[in-house]
């Protein structure tokens, strides 16, 4: 019976630390550029180097502002949730798309005669008297 060839231990601690030396892409590629100023980066992953998935970030346009807006579908694609990175013009009609969305709401909340200013915080989806916020309990105001 032969024998399966001996692992060198050592031989793969060298091989690993020269891996370790070698150069590597620091800066990223310009992938893109939404409608709130923000630049999206990326790094493409590189199996024969042990990199298996690609390093994906963005600069907002306010330095350090990292709680900034930020289109969906470059959301999902940092996150990895999408592989290629969004077109402008699919940007742009979905963002045409909320506007409409909004002006909607807005004549919706005009005709019915009752506005609601909603309330920013924790919750953004307005509280109106007239529904109950928990099922079963109405609301005394």
């Amino acid at each position: 019976m032969s024998q399966p060839p001996a692992r060198s231990i050592w031989k793969a601690v060298l091989t690993n630390f020269i891996n370790s030396l070698r150069p590597r892409q620091i800066r990223g590629n310009l992938v893109g550029s939404d409608y709130f100023g923000n630049k999206y980066y990326e790094i493409p992953a590189d199996p024969s180097i042990g990199k298996r998935k690609a390093s994906r970030w963005f600069e907002p346009q306010k330095k350090d502002d990292f709680q900034q807006e930020m289109p969906a579908e470059w959301e999902s694609w940092l996150r990895g949730r999408r592989k290629e990175p969004p077109s402008d013009d699919e940007v742009m009609r979905n963002y045409a798309l909320m506007q409409t969305k909004k002006q909607n709401a807005i004549a919706v909340d005009a005709k019915g005669g009752k506005m609601t200013p909603a309330e920013k915080g924790m919750e953004t989806f307005p509280k109106r008297p007239e529904f109950e916020m928990t099922p079963g309990y109405k609301q005394n105001k």
